[in-house]
């Protein structure tokens, strides 16, 4: 017999607090009327008599309770021997798995020559199929008798750009059963990756039916990789461009790396940096004098390593000339127009270029040549540039829009058509001001704004928008910052001013990022992560945005859409790594680089304890070979029986307790 969790078998010490509690038994003398005591001898009386142990069963009760208790938390087992039989299967599945790291050496070789071993000598009658296991699981084949079907599934397989999931392949297997309803011997030929592992244990758990045995083709292995590079998409100054490559040793000795940003196969920049043992190290390259348009570039270093797939970080840099705002306003007002500049100006990846405009002489200005458009506190807007705004939106463009004294006498927003319900007010000199109650902080417009900490707002305009997502509100529930979709395109409404008149928010340090991170969100530098990961998703069009054409070029030059999803489709699975081009029928084109998830750099192989846990059964078990009996001894739980005694133990107990303390009373 053993114990699972043998430290628990430590509360056995408290054996000795019943004895104690029934030692230390207060003696009662009963007192007798006497007449005198001139007669009594005075001596001392002896207390051992009074020490002794009374109520023996329920002294031994009270230590049973305490020994089980401390056994039934240390799990006890005894081995049980169990002869199972893998022939009996009604179902053998042989799982390749041929995610990237499978490209580590000859491991995918092995892997296939381990497959066509267990294909030797396949039974007549006996049902088979293979599967392909990375962050999916792929049905290479039926469930099929014939042998030569599942040896030319093996032979097809090749190791792929994904990432493997063994959390995902143990789901997968557990559906499996519940359709099947009968056993199923599983083979996973794989290299047992740790970075493989789900966050939970939980999760590998299999069905009853499930039989596992892995084969194990890996093996640690020195590997170095650019693990991440951190520089801004689009730009205009190329001499204020900082880029962050961080190279990333797993498994490895401290080395000296050679690090080279290239652009377009022309190289920009190159330094060498010290890798420490099995860390990581950051190298900062200024300015990128890349060339105008769509550029593809990369990061790389000197290869010599197990995986040289992942030497090399693939981005995307747009350089462009500094993107257009218009900034519409009332021809009086130039408050707002500096302090919506300077924020503008201070950005450190500024690319953009404001542009005042009085709304008054907007009516027939061209608005597609511009990033976004902001309408700053215009009561007067006329309706033809109103209608022209709504086309502009609808169209894919982004409008922001401030309310102040000008527009609370309007009755519904510009362009949107919100209905203004009120004006809220309040005195400067009464410490009557707003402040803002809660905020989405995933939203980009709150991004390290710090929720507009100590901003003072003493005017603001209440708008009713059941249909918008409110970005912020003040602390009297009315909203303060609010999106609203229209068509293809996007508005936020800011219900006060850009003018420190309204509101004090021009004057704290949130305002800058708070305008930068707009101005990007609007102008759709936010669209997307800067770069993307195999079997990960685009977005190609907004939900309810118009059946416009989207173009996609792989990275093997082809059309990666059919036509009819070309003009349907919302989202496209970046299969491959490389560069995908997006072309969109508005004219706006982008470049999309797609990496190898640098988790499988990491060819750290699991513990062999970990393996045999999964499996269900101890490192010195035997195993069997296909349609063999093995004999093995796998562990039985004693533990509801100890429950169960401590349950009776505990009755008895509270049986013997209420009878002797009966008698006493």
């Amino acid at each position: 017999m053993g114990f699972l969790a043998p430290w628990f078998l430590a509360g056995l010490a408290a054996v000795g607090l019943p004895l104690w509690v029934h030692l230390l038994r207060r003696h009662k003398s009963e007192p007798l009327p006497f007449s005198s005591l001139m007669f009594f001898e005075k001596r001392t009386q002896s207390s051992i008599k009074h020490r002794r142990l009374r109520h023996l069963l329920l002294l031994a009760a009270r230590l049973a309770i305490v020994v089980l208790l401390a056994l039934a938390f240390a799990s006890p087992y005894y081995l049980k021997t169990v002869t199972s039989n893998s022939g009996e299967a009604a179902l053998r599945i042989i799982a390749i798995d041929d995610s990237f790291s499978m490209r580590a050496g000859n491991r995918m070789e092995r892997a296939k020559a381990e497959a066509r071993g267990l294909l030797t000598g396949w039974r007549p009658g006996q049902q088979g199929q293979v599967l392909g296991v990375s962050q999916n699981v792929r049905l290479l084949t039926q469930p099929t008798s014939a042998p030569e079907e599942l040896r030319a599934a093996v032979d097809s397989l090749s190791a792929g750009d994904g990432r493997s999931s063994y959390g995902e392949f143990a789901r997968a297997l557990r559906a499996t059963a519940e359709s099947l309803k009968k056993p199923v011997e599983v083979h996973l030929i794989s290299d047992m990756q740790k970075s493989s592992m789900p966050p939970g244990f939980s999760d590998l758990r299999l069905d009853a039916s499930t039989t596992l045995v892995i084969h194990d083709v890996g093996a640690a292995a020195p590997n170095w990789t650019v693990e991440s590079v951190n520089v801004p998409r689009r730009f205009s100054d190329p001499k204020r461009v900082r880029l962050l490559a961080t190279v990333a040793g797993f498994g490895t000795p401290a080395a000296s790396k050679q690090i080279t940003i290239a652009c377009n196969n022309r190289t920009l920049g190159s330094k060498p940096v010290n890798v420490p043992a099995n860390g990581r190290v950051s190298a900062e390259f200024l300015g990128m004098e890349a060339t105008h348009g769509l550029n593809r570039c990369e990061a790389r270093i000197d290869g010599g390593d197990a995986l040289p797939q992942d030497d090399a970080h693939l981005f995307s840099l747009e350089r462009s000339d500094p993107r257009r705002i218009l900034f519409l306003h009332e021809g009086r007002q130039q408050r707002d127009v500096t302090y919506f500049r300077a924020a503008i100006e201070a950005s450190a990846e500024s690319n953009f270029a404001l542009e005042p405009m009085p709304v008054e002489s907007a009516a027939n200005v061209g608005l597609d040549k511009f990033a976004f458009v902001v309408l700053s506190d215009a009561g007067q807007v006329s309706q033809p540039l109103d209608e022209a705004l709504r086309r502009y939106v609808r169209a894919g463009g982004s409008v922001l829009i401030a309310l102040g004294p000008s527009a609370a006498a309007r009755s519904a927003v510009p362009v949107l058509g919100l209905k203004i319900a009120s004006s809220a007010y309040a005195s400067r000199a009464g410490e009557r001001f707003q402040l803002l109650g809660s905020g989405d902080e995933a939203h980009p417009a709150l991004r390290n704004t710090n929720r507009w900490e100590n901003v003072k707002f003493y005017q603001t305009i209440r708008v009713e928008a059941p249909d918008a997502r409110i970005v912020a509100r003040l602390a009297d529930q009315s909203p303060a910052l609010l999106e609203q979709r229209l068509g293809e395109g996007r508005a936020l409404l800011f219900a006060s001013t850009f003018d420190n008149i309204s509101n004090d928010f021009p004057l704290h340090p949130s305002f800058i990022p708070f305008v930068e991170q707009t101005a990007r969100y609007l102008s759709g530098y936010e669209d997307g992560a800067g770069g993307y990961l195999v079997a990960s998703s685009f977005e190609l069009r907004r939900e309810g945005a118009q059946a416009e054409a989207v173009e996609v070029l792989g990275p093997d030059g082809n059309r990666a859409l059919s036509l009819q999803e070309a003009t349907r489709a919302k989202t496209l699975t970046l299969a491959s790594p490389g560069y995908y081009e997006v072309r969109r029928g508005s004219g706006r084109n982008e470049l999309v680089a797609v990496n190898i998830d640098r988790r499988e750099s990491d060819l750290e192989p699991l513990p062999k304890e970990s393996l045999e846990l999964w499996q269900g059964r101890r490192p010195d078990a035997p195993q069997a070979a296909a349609g063999q009996a093995v004999q093995e001894q796998k562990p039985e739980n004693l533990w509801w029986w100890f429950v169960l005694a401590l349950a009776v133990a505990a009755l008895a107990e509270s049986m013997l307790a209420s009878r002797y303390l009966g008698m006493r009373t």
